[in-house]
């Protein structure tokens, strides 16, 4: 949800930037990730006319900014007598963010489904996509699934490469009853061979807080947000076969008790980019002016199964 928010906040203010910017984008302005190729530098020729020669030949060959994304192909993610869940193209460029787009059909009769993404993941980064539709009994829907987390770009993830997503399709007024659909898909915008997992490289300002067979959680910065308050930065390792929850309890701020509210599931063998936060005005109804110290447990444990042992429960203290 926190996510979410903060995404269209973003999207309004782009929205308005892009409004007065209606030029081409410089070299300076793409991102660190995007190959150039340099155009090569002439060797002088001792002759004058051959090097002008040269140097006019070279002026008239255009220079390569981007390699070509490779044509689309439609995929089926189901197909089945209720519903149909196909990918339809792909727009990186969409004002939302990098976007799949869908065609949706509800074949029942008489109920409205709801086609949701109960988890996705780029390059084996879990993420969270802005995507939720309704189709009435009978009907069809165009609809694209938008990706928006500033987590992958801040964090080097450029270029979509694989992209993994989980779909549920339910009846909308009836949450009790079984899933019509429920199908995982990968695409591969520039091909399976060329389909990479982010790496994270390790700084020298982590802090590994757990790190065992199951899990890893690296306290990677603090922060002051002036939305969310003071922000506790986190990167979430998930080594299992089973969904892991990770959640904070019994938290305190400079000994006094605050609790974060903190708790988020990382899909079994994916990383994903988090954060815990304590709002402004909980701080300050509590007199603290400077976050020295934060204490809390720290859990994890399988998602589905609340009756299993933990992955991981530890006692915590952090000094920023």
């Amino acid at each position: 949800m926190k996510k979410r928010i903060v995404t269209l906040l973003l999207t309004s203010v782009l929205a308005l930037s892009s409004c007065g910017n209606s030029g081409q984008p410089s070299q300076a302005d793409k991102p660190s990730g995007e190959s150039v190729n340099p155009e090569q530098t002439e060797a002088q020729d001792t002759d004058t006319e051959d090097t002008d020669t040269e140097d006019t030949e070279s002026e008239t060959v255009p220079e390569t900014t981007e390699d070509p994304v490779p044509v689309f192909e439609e995929i089926t993610v189901t197909d089945n007598e209720e519903c149909s869940i196909k990918i339809t193209g792909i727009d990186s460029e969409n004002m939302f963010g990098y976007s799949l787009k869908l065609n949706l059909e509800n074949k029942s009769t008489d109920k409205t489904y709801m086609f949701s993404v109960t988890g996705a993941a780029i390059n084996g980064v879990q993420t969270e996509p802005l995507f939720a539709q309704e189709v009435a009994a009978g009907k069809k829907a165009n609809s694209d699934i938008n990706f928006s987390d500033s987590a992958l770009s801040d964090n080097g993830i450029t270029d979509f490469t694989d992209i993994e997503l989980s779909f549920r399709v339910y009846d909308s007024n009836d949450w009790t009853a079984d899933a019509v659909a429920e199908e995982t898909v990968h695409v591969y915008p520039y091909g399976e061979d060329k389909a990479t997992v982010f790496e994270r490289q390790p700084q020298n300002t982590d802090n590994i807080i757990v790190d065992n067979e199951n899990v890893t959680v690296i306290v990677t910065g603090y922060e002051n947000d002036s939305i969310w308050g003071y922000t506790v930065n986190l990167f979430l390792v998930n080594k299992s076969d089973k969904e892991i929850m990770f959640s904070a309890s019994e938290a305190s701020v400079n000994g006094y008790m605050v609790d974060p509210f903190y708790a988020t599931s990382v899909m079994a063998g994916k990383c994903t980019f988090s954060s815990m936060s304590w709002s402004n005005t909980t701080l300050e109804e509590n007199d603290i002016t400077e976050v020295t110290e934060i204490e809390f447990t720290l859990r994890a444990y399988d998602s589905n199964d609340w009756s299993t042992g933990d992955f991981a429960n530890e006692a915590i203290t952090l000094n920023p």
